[in-house]
C-alpha cells in the first residue's frame, strides 16, 4: 500500500508541476496577470507583454561575459576585466558555490575552472572543494605537485568531471603549489568512490589488506540488494576501519603520509575525518542504499530519497567541518550539482528530488556569507552520468533559461541576490520553469533558489578521459 501511495504521489506531483507549468508559465497571450511590485498593484498585463518587458530588462541589466575559456598563466593583467562586476557582489562572502545543471557540459567545465582562476588569484579563495569522495580528493592533492595533473584528476573526483576541458583545472593546481598562493584541493562527499583506500600509509599489511577488501565489501553491498548478507557481516566491516583509525594515528603512519603526500600537510586530519565518515556509512548509510536499492525498481523512493538527505547531511557536515577546523581562515570555493546547492531544494516542483539538500540545510549565518551561482545551458547537447548524449529541449517563452537568453550574448550572468521586485524582473520572484540536465522540467522561483546564475548558449557533452573506471557518480 505505501509502494503505490509513495509511486502515486510523486507522479502526482510532477504531473501537477506539468499542469501548472502549461497554464501559467508558457506565455499564452489569453493568459493575463495581476503585476504586484513592492507591495503595489499596477496594471494587468498579458503573459505576452509580461515576457516581453522582462526580457528588455535583461538585455539592460545582464552582464555578457567575453570568455570562458580558461586563462593562460602568461595572459598577465586584465585577462579577467569582464569579470569585475563580480567583485563588489562576493567581497564579504567566504563560500562561492559553483552549480551545475548537469554534470555533462564541457562549457560548464571550462567556464567553472576560469571563475576558480579568478577567485583564486584576484579575491583569494585559496580552498577548492569538489563533489567528490573526501579521502580521494584529500590524498589526490597530496601527491598533486609531484604527479602528473591527469593523475591527480582521475584519483580525486568522480568520472563524470574526466574530462578535456577539466584538465586545465587540475594543471592549474600543480602549478600554484610552486607560488605563494597554493591552491588548495578537497572534496566533500561520503560516497564510496574509485580508487577505493589501499591503505598504502599503513605498516602493517595484514591491516592494509582488510582494509583493501572492507573498501570492496563496502562498496559491493552498497550498489547490491542483499541486506541480510550486510547486516551479518556489518560489525566485522566497521570494526576493520576502528582498527585503520587507530593505526593513522600511529607516529609511524604519520609519518609515512608525510613521506607519501608531502603536498597536503593537513592530510592526517582529513584521514582521520574520512575514516569516521567510513565508519558512519557503514553502520547508517548502507542499509539505506540497499533499501533504496530493492525499492526503487518496484516504484518505491521512499529510501531513494532518504539516502539522497542522509548524503547531503553527511556532505554538509564536512564542508562545515573544512570551513570551520581544516581551513578557518580560508575562502572556499565548491563545485558541485545545482541540485545540491539549492537554498530551497524541497520547494522545487518537478525535481526527482523533492527534499532538502546541502545548500537547504546550510546554516544561516553561513548563507549570509555565501554566494550561490547556479549554471544552464540554453541550447545544445548534454551529457548523463553514463556519457550518453542528450538534446537541451527548447526553451518554453517565460522560463528562466528563455528570459536570459534574450540577452543575445553565449554567456550570461545575471545576479539575482541584490535586486529589488520590479516590473522588469518579477520573473525572478514568481514561479518559473527551468530544464535540469537541460531536458528535466522544474518549477522554481529563482531569487529563492540562487544568488546569479550563469546561462551559456550552444552547449556540447565534455570530451571524456575515462580510460579508468569511476563506479560512483553525483
Amino acid at each position: 500500500m505505501l509502494k503505490n501511495k509513495t509511486k502515486h504521489m510523486l507522479t502526482a506531483f510532477i504531473l501537477t508541476a506539468s499542469v501548472i507549468g502549461s497554464t501559467v508559465f508558457t506565455g499564452n497571450s489569453a493568459y493575463a496577470a495581476v503585476e504586484a511590485v513592492q507591495g503595489k498593484v499596477t496594471e494587468v498585463r498579458t503573459s505576452n507583454e509580461a515576457i516581453a518587458e522582462w526580457e528588455s530588462w535583461t538585455k539592460d541589466h545582464a552582464y555578457k561575459l567575453e570568455s570562458i575559456q580558461p586563462a593562460d598563466s602568461k595572459g598577465g593583467a586584465g585577462q579577467f576585466k569582464d569579470l569585475d562586476m563580480l567583485k563588489p557582489l562576493l567581497h564579504d562572502k567566504r563560500i562561492v558555490f559553483l552549480g551545475e545543471s548537469s554534470h555533462g557540459v564541457r562549457e560548464f567545465n571550462l567556464a567553472k575552472t576560469r571563475l576558480i582562476q579568478f577567485l583564486h588569484q584576484e579575491m583569494g579563495y585559496n580552498v577548492l572543494a569538489f563533489e567528490s569522495g573526501l579521502g580521494n580528493a584529500s590524498l589526490a592533492y597530496g601527491k598533486s605537485g609531484t604527479q602528473s595533473a591527469e593523475q591527480t584528476m582521475k584519483d580525486s573526483i568522480f568520472g563524470v568531471w574526466w574530462a578535456q576541458e577539466t584538465m586545465p583545472l587540475f594543471e592549474y593546481i600543480k602549478t600554484t603549489q610552486k607560488s605563494e598562493q597554493p591552491l588548495a584541493l578537497t572534496g566533500f562527499d561520503m560516497q564510496l568512490q574509485f580508487p577505493l583506500l589501499d591503505g598504502d600509509w599503513l605498516k602493517d599489511d595484514k591491516l592494509v589488506q582488510r582494509l583493501q577488501e572492507a573498501e570492496e565489501k563496502l562498496s559491493e553491498y552498497s550498489a547490491g540488494t542483499d541486506l541480510k548478507a550486510y547486516q551479518k557481516e556489518k560489525a566485522q566491516l566497521i570494526q576493520v576501519y576502528k582498527d585503520v583509525l587507530k593505526a593513522t594515528g600511529s607516529e609511524s603512519s604519520q609519518a609515512l603520509l608525510k613521506e607519501l603526500y608531502p603536498t597536503n600537510d593537513k592530510l592526517p586530519v582529513l584521514l582521520e575525518k574520512n575514516l569516521n565518515d567510513r565508519i558512519s556509512v557503514a553502520k547508517e548509510y548502507v542499509e539505506i542504499s540497499i533499501k533504496s536499492n530493492v525499492g526503487m525498481p518496484e516504484g518505491e523512493y521512499t529510501w531513494f530519497l532518504k539516502s539522497m538527505e542522509w548524503r547531503d547531511k553527511a556532505m554538509l557536515d564536512n564542508l562545515m567541518w573544512l570551513a570551520t577546523d581544516v581551513y578557518p581562515t580560508e575562502k572556499f570555493i565548491v563545485w558541485a550539482h545545482n541540485d545540491h546547492i539549492r537554498k530551497a531544494q524541497s520547494e522545487v516542483m518537478g525535481s526527482p528530488y523533492p527534499v532538502k539538500l546541502m545548500g537547504e540545510m546550510l546554516p544561516d549565518d553561513m548563507k549570509k556569507y555565501s554566494y550561490v551561482l547556479g549554471l544552464y545551458p540554453a541550447s545544445g547537447e548534454t551529457a548523463d552520468n553514463m556519457g550518453n548524449p542528450h538534446d537541451v529541449l527548447p526553451l518554453a517563452p517565460g522560463s528562466v533559461e528563455s528570459i536570459l537568453s534574450a540577452s543575445g550574448s553565449p554567456y550570461t550572468f545575471i545576479d539575482l541576490r541584490y535586486r529589488t521586485n520590479e516590473r522588469g524582473n518579477s520573473w525572478m520572484f514568481e514561479p518559473r520553469y527551468t530544464y535540469s540536465w537541460g531536458m528535466i522540467p522544474e518549477s522554481l522561483v529563482a531569487r529563492d533558489q540562487y544568488d546569479g546564475i550563469l546561462l551559456i548558449d550552444d552547449v556540447k557533452p565534455p570530451l571524456y578521459m575515462r580510460s579508468t573506471s569511476s563506479k560512483s557518480v553525483e
